[in-house]
């Protein structure tokens, strides 16, 4: 299996939560598959200092700083095609809800990245699963509409994807919901107050969910039509 790994920065406050990114990378491996990472070459929307949790007076690109994740091997988001990978996978971080889209700030009237956008549709159109950890739900639930997702039990993100069409399953630590018709497997992570080995066990239920559904070949392709 090869899975494209999609990347929001460095850092849980402005870009991909690094637990997570690191555990969906060796559970893929575990498992038996490949990875490639990719990131869009963009600007962050700002730098947090993670230290004391104020804003930096900096600027950083979310490229460069997924790179230090990868350790340098990374692709532009701009030229990931869905049709030579088995699947994708989203880490959480706040940079899911601010540099891949504007969650963060405009909620259920966010915008998702275009480059995005287009990936998570042709990955369903191409019947490739989906993967998403804890607030990227949100994010895939803004383009996929109708979406059974799960971000835990945050009352206030639920009420935003619930406003965006999605529905909603309230889960624990280490659990997982799987959407059959848009073949979307997701998990809330650090969107609960989790620890590293619930973190790793998360990962690990997405990456063998996501290989099951590889293996059963659905046989469905979904059109996406402009509306005109």
């Amino acid at each position: 299996m090869k899975v494209a790994i999609i990347l929001s920065g460095c850092g849980v406050f402005d870009g991909s939560e690094i637990h997570e990114a690191v555990l969906t990378m060796l559970a893929v491996v575990k498992n038996g598959g490949k990875y490639e990472m990719f990131a869009p070459d963009i600007p962050q929307f700002h730098v947090i200092n993670h230290l004391t949790g104020e804003e930096m007076k900096e600027s950083r690109n979310v490229l460069y700083e997924s790179a230090r994740i990868a350790r340098g091997q990374i692709h532009k988001l701009s030229d990931l095609q869905v049709e030579n990978f088995d699947a994708v996978i989203m880490p959480g971080g706040f940079g899911a809800a601010k540099n891949l889209s504007d969650l963060a700030f405009k909620g259920a009237q966010c915008s998702v990245l275009p480059e995005l956008e287009k990936i998570i549709k042709d990955a369903v159109g191409q019947s490739k699963p989906i993967g998403a950890l804890c607030i990227s739900p949100a994010v895939i639930a803004k383009v996929l509409k109708g979406a059974e997702v799960t971000i835990g039990n945050d009352a206030d993100t639920v009420k935003e994807i619930k406003k965006m069409g999605g529905i909603h399953t309230e889960t624990t630590n280490s659990q997982i919901i799987i959407d059959r018709k848009y073949n979307l497997v997701t998990t809330p992570c650090y969107m609960l107050d989790a620890t590293i080995l619930d973190i790793a066990n998360s990962a690990e239920e997405v990456v063998r969910a996501i290989f099951e559904l590889c293996k059963s070949k659905p046989d469905f392709k979904m059109e996406w039509r402009s509306k005109k």
